[in-house]
């Protein structure tokens, strides 16, 4: 009995000598809570917990449930960021869909708590050791500039609604902010590659899904939505539904198609083994086709026009017989006739005189310049759209339909905001250009030059459509901005490294 006495008391004795970390981890992780501390927590959450049911019932468990769940998730995402950056670029691609399924849960909310914590963990991490060189590069000067713009918007004397504002900011100012938190984070090239191949299955699972609804047809809770008179205007479309996958829409669909089928085509030209080659040639296969059933005439024009970028910036035999060998065939699929709707529809992309919807969206430009050139500021953040309708239905820009993300922001921002985000694009582009010549290492190289081809494919496209508004694509497009910052910093560690080991 003394000898158990003994060793209790060295026991607490040596408990008091250690830290406070070391302790934890002990009795939680090494331990695993089989420890009298452990017994003592175990006991008083199951008191807790049946307490709780006792008196709240369902209501108390969630609350449970969000402590015991929510807290610990909270934690990863500041501490450990990368945990955090691979649940937002999962919960980007599935959010609309969910949406389909659950309308009343706030997965929108969520995301956007998951960004404030990656930010929250950003500044945490430079408090101990700052590092602020990301800010002062051309990117993110122009980044920041362009945030800084759009909060200013709360002032915008014309502005019909400040709470259309609110929402809006919400969601701009957060996500252009990603691009620092994936700037920083994204440290090393295994971590950037399992980025990669993650958001190519995740786009395969996108494009499959394109497939099942061509192939087998819509869900109950799609139909329902297809159901909506305005939504069927919009969706059927000479007797053949337009596809959009789990995606919002089929332009946002079809923009989340051509980014990876760029990216596929542009590392056929890149050091890659030759089966890895084949598996990327099969998946832009996959995703061009899968961008058809979309139906949306504004991306299938970006492939060539991004092609054309790939074949002036990395100018070689093999990419000049590639583009040769795929204007050929473009210029079949262009002008042979064909009975798929499709391919059809895809013809008529390149015929924009002859469509309808595009003379619509040119009437309503020419609508709204006198509006544009007399309001350098714009009517103020969220004035068209969702929140225009909702916050001031009576304003002329509440009815007014964008179908244009530069035209949105000339609208929304004024000539200035225009000006910024043209800005932007170009500063983004240059800089991607300048990294690919720079960079040493020929993978990081090709990741660099897909990237930039990436970007000016959603530049273009912003112009006949929104491309950078909706989820996920307003989240990746500044992961693939950070990705041309990243690939340049990774080569710099690289060719130091590398020059080290040569003088040791």
């Amino acid at each position: 009995m003394g000898d158990i006495k003994l060793n209790l008391k060295k026991t607490r004795e040596s408990w008091r000598n250690e830290k406070l970390s070391v302790h934890l981890k002990r009795i939680f992780i090494i331990e695993k809570l089989t420890n009298i501390p452990g017994l003592i927590l175990l006991s008083l959450f199951a008191i807790a917990f049946s307490f709780v049911i006792d008196k709240s019932g369902i209501s108390g468990v969630s609350m449970i449930l969000v402590v015991v769940i929510g807290l610990p998730a909270v934690f990863c995402i500041v501490r450990f960021p990368q945990i955090g950056i691979i649940i937002i670029l999962i919960g980007a691609y599935f959010l609309m869909w969910i949406y389909g399924f659950i309308s009343s849960f706030p997965l929108g909310t969520l995301m956007d708590g998951i960004e404030v914590l990656l930010i929250l963990g950003f500044f945490i991490i430079q408090k101990k050791k700052a590092d602020w060189g990301l800010f002062k590069e051309p990117i993110g000067v122009i980044v920041l500039i362009w945030v800084g713009y759009n909060i200013m918007q709360i002032g915008n004397p014309t502005a019909e609604s400040r709470m259309a504002w609110l929402y809006t900011i919400r969601a701009v100012a957060a996500v252009m902010l990603m691009y620092f938190i994936f700037s920083y984070n994204i440290k090393t090239l295994p971590f950037l590659k399992l980025i990669l191949k993650l958001w190519l299955l995740l786009a395969l699972f996108g494009a499959f899904y394109a497939f099942k609804q061509e192939f087998i047809g819509f869900s109950e809770s799609e139909m329902r939505s297809l159901s909506d008179p305005r939504v069927k205007a919009l969706y059927f479309i000479n007797g053949h539904w337009r596809k959009f996958s789990i995606f919002s829409d089929p332009v946002a669909f079809a923009y989340n198609m051509v980014a990876p089928a760029l990216f596929c085509i542009s590392m056929l030209f890149s050091p890659l083994k030759s089966w890895k080659k084949v598996v990327l040639g099969i998946m832009a296969g996959i995703f061009l086709q899968a961008m058809l059933f979309s139906g949306t005439r504004g991306a299938y024009v970006l492939v060539p026009v991004a092609l054309v970028l790939l074949m002036i910036v990395n100018l070689n035999r093999n990419v000049i017989i590639a583009s040769i060998i795929a204007g050929v065939l473009f210029a079949l699929l262009i002008f042979t006739p064909s009975s798929s709707p499709s391919i059809r529809r895809f013809q008529s992309a390149f015929q924009p005189s002859e469509d309808a919807s595009f003379n619509v969206r040119k009437e309503n430009q020419k609508r709204i310049q006198p509006f544009i050139q007399t309001h350098p500021l714009g009517g103020g953040l969220g004035a068209t759209g969702v929140w225009g309708t909702r916050f001031s239905p009576h304003s002329l820009l509440a009815k007014f339909p964008p179908d244009s993300g530069y035209v949105r922001v000339a609208v929304e921002t004024g000539s200035i905001g225009l000006l910024l985000i043209c800005t932007l694009m170009v500063i983004i582009i240059k800089t991607g250009i300048n990294n690919f010549f720079s960079i040493k290492d020929p993978e990081l190289r090709s990741y660099c030059l897909a990237m930039t081809i990436i970007i000016f494919a959603f530049a273009v496209g912003n112009y006949p459509q929104e491309a950078i508004v909706q989820f996920p694509s307003n989240i990746y497009f500044y992961l693939f901005t950070a990705i041309i910052t990243v690939t340049k910093r990774l080569d710099i560690e690289k060719q130091k490294k590398n020059l080290s080991s040569n003088f040791s």
